[in-house]
């Protein structure tokens, strides 16, 4: 794995058995996660976008080590953890977090915010002391633009954008590196997203943090990440730097992506890149090429065999066998 990348995975999969019949035997797989290789620079934001059910957070929860892989590997700060045991992992779990979608969920309703914050303070003994912990809770609140005295209160008492901001300071209690942020806004209203990914912002730059970020809004990809990565039904089919990726997208997926975000200005409207069919069931994966099946330039040599990943560009890795110009909207030429 290369060591540049302070997280990265590699041939990552992650399979749900479809079980049936009489022993409730596994009767086929839902394919999750399917073969994907990705890394994370230290101090970097990686955005990973997708349709719902792409497989984006079944992905960040397998790094995490929360569900279990089927096979692959995930390496931190250059030591691969899908193997290690309860007692050789903690060491990374207090340096890999993850902060959920929805906060009220990943809250505990009897636990108020000093028993929250606390927990894994002790749990990786962070601190020395229960005067200590009671300190940092503090500290952590006012970081993430909250009073000390809201240690008292319960997750109920909240709004959508404390609880959140609360779901932050908890996973910046045991001092990590690094944090999984699963759609950490989606649930938020339009001014307190903002006031969210400001906050986000800011920590990363003051702790020094990594991010991967998972998300579907792609203005607040753009805004937030150094690189992006573009999943599509269990893999990775467009990697490269964000800006690049919005600028000159090189996979008929990413470019109908892009073409769906609203634009409110009619007149630098471009024709939207309508993508055709459903989205194919992860139990029955289309042969060859995954995309195939809703993509308007597809050929019967895109049935034959999956295309590998590979660089068109230095750092811009796509999953295609052709390269397309999309201006035209016409192929050039066979990539591979």
């Amino acid at each position: 794995m290369n060591s540049s990348y302070l997280m990265e995975t590699k041939n990552l999969t992650k399979w749900f058995p479809q079980r049936g019949g009489l022993l409730n035997r596994a009767q086929t797989y839902l394919k999750a996660v399917d073969g994907v290789t990705v890394g994370v620079g230290k101090g970097e934001t990686l955005g990973l976008v997708g349709e719902s059910g792409c497989g984006k957070t079944t992905l960040g929860r397998t790094v995490m080590r929360l569900t279990e892989a089927t096979g692959g590997g995930v390496s931190f700060e250059g030591t691969d953890i899908s193997k290690l045991n309860r007692r050789e992992l903690k060491p990374f779990r207090r340096k890999m977090q993850m902060v959920f979608q929805d906060p009220y969920a990943s809250l505990d309703p009897r636990q108020n915010v000093l028993s929250a914050l606390t927990e894994p303070m002790r749990i990786h003994h962070v601190v020395g002391s229960g005067r200590e912990a009671k300190e940092f809770s503090r500290e952590l609140l006012e970081k993430v633009g909250l009073s000390p005295d809201h240690l008292s209160r319960f997750p109920h008492e909240f709004s959508g954008g404390q609880r959140q901001r609360i779901a932050v300071a908890i996973a910046l209690a045991a001092k990590p590196s690094f944090i999984v942020l699963d759609e950490p806004t989606s649930s938020l209203d339009v001014s307190v997203q903002a006031q969210v990914l400001r906050l986000l912002q800011s920590l990363k730059v003051e702790l020094g943090l990594t991010y991967l970020f998972i998300s579907h809004n792609l203005a607040v990809v753009r805004q937030m990440c150094d690189r992006t990565a573009v999943m599509y039904l269990g893999r990775i089919v467009e990697y490269a730097p964000t800006r690049q990726i919005f600028e000159n997208p090189k996979h008929p997926y990413t470019v109908a992506l892009l073409s769906s975000v609203p634009i409110p200005d009619p007149r630098k409207r471009s024709e939207l890149a309508v993508l055709k069919g459903d989205v194919p069931s992860a139990v029955n994966i289309p042969s060859g090429c995954r995309f195939r099946t809703r993509c308007r330039y597809a050929t019967e040599r895109c049935a034959l065999a999956p295309p590998p990943l590979v660089e068109v560009e230095e750092g811009h890795w796509v999953e295609c066998l052709y390269d397309i110009d999309f201006i035209q909207g016409s192929k050039v030429e066979l990539r591979i």
